[in-house]
Protein backbone atom coordinates (compact mmCIF):
# COMPACT_ATOMS: atom_id res chain seq x y z
CA UNK A 1 0.00 0.00 0.00
CA UNK A 2 1.03 3.36 -0.72
CA UNK A 3 -0.11 6.60 1.67
CA UNK A 4 0.53 10.15 1.89
CA UNK A 5 -0.56 13.14 3.84
CA UNK A 6 -2.19 15.79 1.29
CA UNK A 7 -3.36 19.72 2.04
CA UNK A 8 -7.01 19.88 2.24
CA UNK A 9 -8.51 22.84 3.56
CA UNK A 10 -5.00 23.81 5.41
CA UNK A 11 -4.97 20.31 6.94
CA UNK A 12 -2.82 17.37 6.71
CA UNK A 13 -5.01 14.59 5.92
CA UNK A 14 -3.80 10.84 5.47
CA UNK A 15 -4.39 9.33 1.80
CA UNK A 16 -4.22 5.77 0.61
CA UNK A 17 -2.71 6.66 -2.72
CA UNK A 18 -3.24 4.76 -6.10
CA UNK A 19 -0.05 5.69 -8.25
CA UNK A 20 -0.75 4.22 -11.45
CA UNK A 21 -4.63 5.87 -11.62
CA UNK A 22 -3.37 8.81 -9.96
CA UNK A 23 -6.12 8.65 -7.39
CA UNK A 24 -6.31 8.79 -3.72
CA UNK A 25 -8.80 8.08 -0.61
CA UNK A 26 -8.93 10.11 2.51
CA UNK A 27 -8.74 7.48 4.75
CA UNK A 28 -11.91 9.27 7.07
CA UNK A 29 -13.85 8.07 4.02
CA UNK A 30 -12.45 4.72 4.03
CA UNK A 31 -12.25 4.06 7.80
CA UNK A 32 -15.44 5.60 9.96
CA UNK A 33 -14.81 7.82 12.78
CA UNK A 34 -10.72 7.92 12.04
CA UNK A 35 -9.67 11.67 12.64
CA UNK A 36 -6.08 11.19 12.88
CA UNK A 37 -3.13 10.97 11.22
CA UNK A 38 -0.78 8.70 9.27
CA UNK A 39 1.23 8.04 13.10
CA UNK A 40 -1.96 7.19 14.22
CA UNK A 41 -2.81 5.20 11.33
CA UNK A 42 0.66 3.45 11.42
CA UNK A 43 -0.12 2.97 15.54
CA UNK A 44 -3.46 1.37 14.82
CA UNK A 45 -2.90 -0.52 11.26
CA UNK A 46 -3.59 -4.08 12.33
CA UNK A 47 -7.30 -3.07 13.35
CA UNK A 48 -7.98 -0.90 10.23
CA UNK A 49 -6.41 -2.77 7.76
CA UNK A 50 -8.70 -4.78 6.17
CA UNK A 51 -10.88 -1.09 5.72
CA UNK A 52 -8.16 0.03 3.86
CA UNK A 53 -9.92 -0.80 0.10
CA UNK A 54 -10.33 2.05 -2.26
CA UNK A 55 -14.02 2.79 -3.39
CA UNK A 56 -15.27 4.72 -5.76
CA UNK A 57 -13.11 7.03 -7.93
CA UNK A 58 -11.18 8.83 -5.24
CA UNK A 59 -9.64 12.17 -5.89
CA UNK A 60 -6.89 13.10 -8.28
CA UNK A 61 -3.05 13.47 -7.47
CA UNK A 62 -2.54 16.26 -10.20
CA UNK A 63 -3.08 19.53 -8.05
CA UNK A 64 -3.11 18.07 -5.04
CA UNK A 65 -0.55 20.00 -2.52
CA UNK A 66 1.13 16.46 -1.11
CA UNK A 67 3.03 16.54 2.18
CA UNK A 68 5.55 15.16 4.09
CA UNK A 69 3.92 11.66 4.53
CA UNK A 70 4.76 12.04 8.28
CA UNK A 71 3.92 15.74 8.17
CA UNK A 72 4.19 15.55 11.89
CA UNK A 73 6.71 13.65 13.54
CA UNK A 74 5.87 12.70 17.24
CA UNK A 75 9.82 13.66 17.89
CA UNK A 76 13.35 13.85 16.06
CA UNK A 77 14.43 11.76 12.91
CA UNK A 78 16.94 8.86 13.38
CA UNK A 79 19.56 9.51 11.51
CA UNK A 80 22.88 7.47 10.21
CA UNK A 81 25.85 8.34 9.00
CA UNK A 82 28.99 7.17 6.65
CA UNK A 83 26.52 4.15 6.21
CA UNK A 84 27.81 3.29 2.07
CA UNK A 85 31.82 2.54 2.25
CA UNK A 86 32.53 4.77 -0.96
CA UNK A 87 30.91 7.87 0.89
CA UNK A 88 32.36 7.21 4.23
CA UNK A 89 35.51 7.77 2.04
CA UNK A 90 34.87 11.07 0.15
CA UNK A 91 33.85 12.49 3.70
CA UNK A 92 37.12 11.17 4.88
CA UNK A 93 39.03 12.83 2.45
CA UNK A 94 36.72 16.02 2.35
CA UNK A 95 38.50 17.69 5.44
CA UNK A 96 35.02 17.52 7.09
CA UNK A 97 35.11 15.13 8.87
CA UNK A 98 35.73 15.28 12.36
CA UNK A 99 34.46 12.19 13.59
CA UNK A 100 36.69 9.62 12.29
CA UNK A 101 39.78 7.99 13.73
CA UNK A 102 43.41 8.24 11.71
CA UNK A 103 43.05 6.43 8.84
CA UNK A 104 39.52 5.20 9.20
CA UNK A 105 37.32 5.01 6.14
CA UNK A 106 34.38 3.13 7.69
CA UNK A 107 33.16 3.17 11.32
CA UNK A 108 33.26 0.00 13.12
CA UNK A 109 29.32 0.84 14.32
CA UNK A 110 26.82 2.57 12.89
CA UNK A 111 27.07 6.60 13.70
CA UNK A 112 23.87 8.27 14.59
CA UNK A 113 22.72 11.58 15.06
CA UNK A 114 18.87 13.33 15.05
CA UNK A 115 17.33 15.90 13.24
CA UNK A 116 14.54 17.56 14.72
CA UNK A 117 10.72 17.32 13.33
CA UNK A 118 11.31 21.02 12.75
CA UNK A 119 13.42 20.36 10.03
CA UNK A 120 10.68 18.50 7.79
CA UNK A 121 9.09 20.11 4.70
CA UNK A 122 7.41 18.27 1.59
CA UNK A 123 8.35 17.55 -1.58
CA UNK A 124 7.98 20.54 -3.82
CA UNK A 125 8.55 22.30 -0.99
CA UNK A 126 11.78 25.12 -0.76
CA UNK A 127 14.65 24.27 1.41
CA UNK A 128 15.58 27.63 3.28
CA UNK A 129 19.22 28.08 2.58
CA UNK A 130 19.70 30.14 6.18
CA UNK A 131 22.41 32.09 3.71
CA UNK A 132 22.86 34.49 7.06
CA UNK A 133 24.50 31.45 8.61
CA UNK A 134 25.17 28.78 5.96
CA UNK A 135 27.83 29.31 2.93
CA UNK A 136 27.80 25.18 2.45
CA UNK A 137 24.60 23.85 2.01
CA UNK A 138 24.80 19.95 0.34
CA UNK A 139 22.09 17.10 -0.24
CA UNK A 140 22.00 13.74 1.03
CA UNK A 141 19.51 11.62 -1.24
CA UNK A 142 18.49 8.41 1.79
CA UNK A 143 16.52 5.58 2.07
CA UNK A 144 13.84 5.77 5.25
CA UNK A 145 12.77 3.58 7.71
CA UNK A 146 9.57 4.05 9.38
CA UNK A 147 8.73 2.15 12.62
CA UNK A 148 5.15 -0.01 13.02
CA UNK A 149 5.89 -1.56 15.60
CA UNK A 150 7.57 -0.10 18.36
CA UNK A 151 10.01 -2.23 21.41
CA UNK A 152 13.29 -1.77 22.78
CA UNK A 153 16.05 -4.35 22.84
CA UNK A 154 14.78 -5.32 19.25
CA UNK A 155 16.88 -8.19 17.88
CA UNK A 156 18.28 -8.16 14.47
CA UNK A 157 16.34 -11.30 13.85
CA UNK A 158 12.82 -9.83 14.63
CA UNK A 159 13.54 -5.95 13.50
CA UNK A 160 11.87 -6.09 9.64
CA UNK A 161 8.29 -7.42 12.08
CA UNK A 162 8.98 -4.06 13.22
CA UNK A 163 9.15 -1.62 10.17
CA UNK A 164 5.86 -0.49 8.57
CA UNK A 165 7.21 1.08 5.51
CA UNK A 166 9.84 3.38 4.01
CA UNK A 167 9.76 6.84 2.65
CA UNK A 168 12.42 9.30 0.96
CA UNK A 169 14.52 11.93 2.85
CA UNK A 170 16.64 14.44 1.68
CA UNK A 171 19.22 14.92 4.59
CA UNK A 172 19.88 18.52 3.87
CA UNK A 173 23.75 19.22 5.44
CA UNK A 174 25.22 23.07 6.19
CA UNK A 175 28.83 21.35 5.72
CA UNK A 176 30.35 24.73 7.50
CA UNK A 177 28.24 24.38 10.66
CA UNK A 178 29.14 20.78 10.87
CA UNK A 179 33.07 21.27 10.44
CA UNK A 180 33.10 24.70 12.94
CA UNK A 181 30.93 22.66 15.77
CA UNK A 182 33.09 19.40 15.14
CA UNK A 183 29.64 17.72 15.50
CA UNK A 184 26.64 16.76 12.79
CA UNK A 185 23.42 17.85 15.02
CA UNK A 186 23.62 21.96 14.08
CA UNK A 187 24.94 21.47 11.05
CA UNK A 188 21.94 19.17 9.98
CA UNK A 189 19.54 20.60 12.24
CA UNK A 190 18.18 23.95 10.47
CA UNK A 191 14.44 24.74 9.74
CA UNK A 192 13.56 22.70 6.57
CA UNK A 193 16.94 20.82 6.44
CA UNK A 194 14.94 17.28 6.07
CA UNK A 195 12.53 17.31 2.46
CA UNK A 196 10.75 14.35 2.98
CA UNK A 197 7.95 12.38 0.73
CA UNK A 198 6.07 11.92 -1.35
CA UNK A 199 4.79 8.74 -0.36
CA UNK A 200 5.14 6.15 2.90
CA UNK A 201 5.31 2.88 0.89
CA UNK A 202 4.79 -0.44 2.99
CA UNK A 203 7.34 -2.87 3.47
CA UNK A 204 5.22 -6.10 1.83
CA UNK A 205 5.71 -4.30 -1.33
CA UNK A 206 9.20 -4.72 -2.38
CA UNK A 207 12.83 -5.68 -0.58
CA UNK A 208 14.10 -3.15 0.80
CA UNK A 209 17.59 -4.46 1.03
CA UNK A 210 17.66 -4.03 -2.80
CA UNK A 211 16.84 -0.55 -3.91
CA UNK A 212 18.49 1.97 -6.51
CA UNK A 213 19.04 5.33 -4.72
CA UNK A 214 19.59 8.52 -7.18
CA UNK A 215 20.14 12.15 -7.14
CA UNK A 216 20.29 14.78 -9.23
CA UNK A 217 20.85 18.62 -9.09
CA UNK A 218 20.20 20.46 -11.85
CA UNK A 219 19.23 17.66 -14.09
CA UNK A 220 23.22 16.50 -13.55
CA UNK A 221 23.19 12.42 -11.70
CA UNK A 222 25.20 13.40 -8.95
CA UNK A 223 24.33 9.99 -6.60
CA UNK A 224 23.90 6.36 -7.83
CA UNK A 225 23.89 3.29 -5.59
CA UNK A 226 21.73 0.18 -4.42
CA UNK A 227 20.93 -0.21 -1.04
CA UNK A 228 22.37 -3.45 -0.96
CA UNK A 229 26.12 -1.55 -0.35
CA UNK A 230 24.82 -0.51 2.70
CA UNK A 231 27.35 -0.92 5.35
CA UNK A 232 24.88 -1.34 8.25
CA UNK A 233 22.17 -2.96 6.98
CA UNK A 234 18.45 -2.28 8.28
CA UNK A 235 18.13 -5.03 10.75
CA UNK A 236 21.08 -3.96 11.99
CA UNK A 237 20.34 0.04 12.55
CA UNK A 238 16.91 -1.58 14.26
CA UNK A 239 19.30 -3.54 16.68
CA UNK A 240 21.47 -0.82 17.29
CA UNK A 241 19.30 1.97 18.31
CA UNK A 242 16.39 -0.39 19.78
CA UNK A 243 19.29 -0.75 22.51
CA UNK A 244 18.29 0.66 25.55
CA UNK A 245 16.12 3.89 23.34
CA UNK A 246 12.13 2.39 22.96
CA UNK A 247 11.38 2.99 19.22
CA UNK A 248 7.84 4.31 18.55
CA UNK A 249 5.53 3.95 15.89
CA UNK A 250 5.93 6.35 13.21
CA UNK A 251 9.93 7.20 14.37
CA UNK A 252 11.63 7.39 11.33
CA UNK A 253 15.48 5.88 10.65
CA UNK A 254 17.49 7.81 7.86
CA UNK A 255 19.82 4.93 6.91
CA UNK A 256 22.71 6.75 5.18
CA UNK A 257 23.48 8.21 1.98
CA UNK A 258 25.75 6.78 -1.41
CA UNK A 259 28.65 8.89 -2.65
CA UNK A 260 28.07 12.20 -4.63
CA UNK A 261 27.45 14.79 -1.91
CA UNK A 262 28.50 17.85 -3.15
CA UNK A 263 31.78 18.14 -0.95
CA UNK A 264 32.73 14.45 -3.10
CA UNK A 265 33.69 16.90 -5.87
CA UNK A 266 36.64 18.39 -6.59
CA UNK A 267 36.32 21.27 -6.03
CA UNK A 268 32.87 20.89 -4.17
CA UNK A 269 29.82 21.40 -5.41
CA UNK A 270 27.73 22.90 -2.72
CA UNK A 271 24.17 23.97 -2.98
CA UNK A 272 23.13 27.53 -4.24
CA UNK A 273 20.15 29.83 -4.70
CA UNK A 274 17.65 28.36 -7.33
CA UNK A 275 19.25 24.66 -7.30
CA UNK A 276 16.53 22.04 -7.54
CA UNK A 277 17.32 18.31 -5.87
CA UNK A 278 15.62 15.40 -6.86
CA UNK A 279 15.67 12.27 -5.28
CA UNK A 280 14.38 9.17 -6.79
CA UNK A 281 14.33 5.43 -4.87
CA UNK A 282 12.71 2.71 -6.55
CA UNK A 283 8.83 1.80 -5.87
CA UNK A 284 9.41 5.13 -3.23
CA UNK A 285 8.86 7.97 -6.21
CA UNK A 286 10.51 11.28 -6.67
CA UNK A 287 11.55 13.95 -3.92
CA UNK A 288 11.94 17.16 -5.84
CA UNK A 289 12.95 20.48 -3.49
CA UNK A 290 14.50 23.72 -4.51
CA UNK A 291 16.60 25.90 -2.79
CA UNK A 292 15.23 29.36 -1.78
Amino acid sequence: MKFASVSIADRAVPVLVDTQAERFWPIAELVPGFGGDLVDLISGFADLKNQLVAKGEGQPLAGAKVLAPVAHPRRNIFCVGKNYAEHAAEFSKSGFDSSAKDGEHAPEAPVVFTKPFTSVIGPGDVIPPHADVVKQLDYEAELTIVIGKGGRGIRKADALDHVFGYTIVNDVTARDLQKLHRQWFLGKALDGFCPMGPYLVTADEFDAADLDVKCWVNGELRQNANTAQLIFDIPTLIETISAGITLMPGDLIATGTPAGVGIGFTPPKFLRSGDTVRIEIEHLGVLENTVG
